[in-house]
């Protein structure tokens, strides 16, 4: 690609690398420039314009993005037709984006005119959003290069996977000084997260806080309301494995993954499952409606992905969400009663 001054007269069926206006004359930066156009730039005493001329081997920036779009499109995304060197991928549905960054960082280290950016892994997004952009640089690149990068990543490194589990059971447990209005602000603050998702509120079980009654809870939301995914809240914040909520869910036959995540709110997250469905305890700043660690847990479960230990304790690096200065519990040394912490978790400002 050659890239500089012309004369005018010759500047005809090349490419305008900067946009020009003269008298009523405009031609734009990146199009072809017209005979006509170029010929009556000439007329009016512009002498030359800076313009690209494309050599053999180069290829336009419209076709190298869309060619490397392709590439890097897996299941879930299209691709959107180029401009100006750009193309834009966006999801075809609900779920949540999966990014293979080696694959991502091989295609931005081939070429410095070749660049793809995209949404951060395992983002939640919506039918139509847009999830990352290729962007050409200059207004060709070599075709040597563009097949490397279309051939940088063994896989389509940019996936959706879709929502799949559509059918929550929701387990509170009850304690003296806990408001029957936080449970039910509670559990209005988890449709508003599921409805995105596809997911509904197939059960509202309200137990007392003793592990018997969550063993009981959690089996009758699997085989009686056919529960694919249970979330509890507990009416007292899970201190330890043999804590009532872990001890129900083990006497119910099922497991516990993992108990605490380096995510802040949103600490005192539990994994496991009951058979093949899986079990959140949530933290007590699930109850409220502002993001915390519950979400990035509770968007990958319903998109059917695998919450490992391995990849609860990988959170930590940009899990701090918010500076909490008003928590009363732990950093303080203050204390509430319970009904007010609950309260408090309803604004994201309580873990318990």
């Amino acid at each position: 690609m050659k890239f500089g001054a012309v004369p005018t007269s010759e500047a005809a069926g090349l490419i305008a690398a900067h946009t020009v206006r003269a008298h009523d004359v405009t031609v734009r930066k990146g199009r072809a420039i017209p005979a006509a156009d170029a010929a009556r730039l000439a007329a009016a005493g512009l002498c030359e314009l800076v313009a690209v001329t494309l050599e053999a081997g180069d290829v336009g920036e419209d076709e190298a993005a869309g060619r490397l779009a392709l590439c890097l499109a897996g299941p879930g995304l299209r691709a959107e037709p180029p401009f100006t060197g750009r193309c834009n991928l966006h999801s075809e549905t609900a779920g949540i984006l999966l990014v293979d960054r080696h694959g991502i960082d091989a295609v931005n280290a081939i070429d410095e005119g070749i660049t793809v950016a995209t949404l951060p892994p395992y983002k939640p997004v919506v039918a139509g959003e847009m999830v990352a952009t290729i962007k050409i640089i200059p207004y060709a690149v070599r075709d040597r290069a563009l097949e490397r990068a279309c051939r940088a990543p063994i896989e389509p490194p940019l996936r959706i996977a879709p929502y799949q589990r559509h059918r929550v059971a929701v387990v509170s447990t009850l304690l003296p000084g806990l408001k029957a209005s936080t449970v039910d602000k509670t559990l209005v603050s988890l449709a508003r997260r599921l409805d995105p998702t596809g997911a509904a509120i197939v059960a509202d079980r309200r137990v007392s806080h003793r592990s018997e009654a969550v063993s009981a809870a959690i089996r009758a939301a699997v085989t009686e309301d056919r529960a694919d995914l249970v979330v509890i809240f507990g009416a007292s914040a899970i201190a330890d494995r043999r804590d009532v909520i872990p001890a129900g869910i083990e006497a119910a036959g099922g497991s516990v993954a993992h108990l605490g995540m380096p995510v802040d709110p949103g600490n005192l997250l539990l994994v496991g499952a009951y058979g093949p469905v899986p079990v959140i305890g949530a933290p007590g700043c699930a109850r409220s409606p502002k993001e915390n660690g519950f979400d990035w847990v509770l968007h990958r479960l319903l998109a059917a992905l695998p919450v490992t230990r391995a990849d609860i304790v990988a959170l930590g690096v940009g899990g701090l969400l918010m500076e909490i200065v008003s928590r009363p519990q732990p950093r303080s040394g203050g204390a509430a009663p319970l009904g007010d912490l609950a309260d408090d978790a309803l604004d994201g400002d309580d873990d318990a």
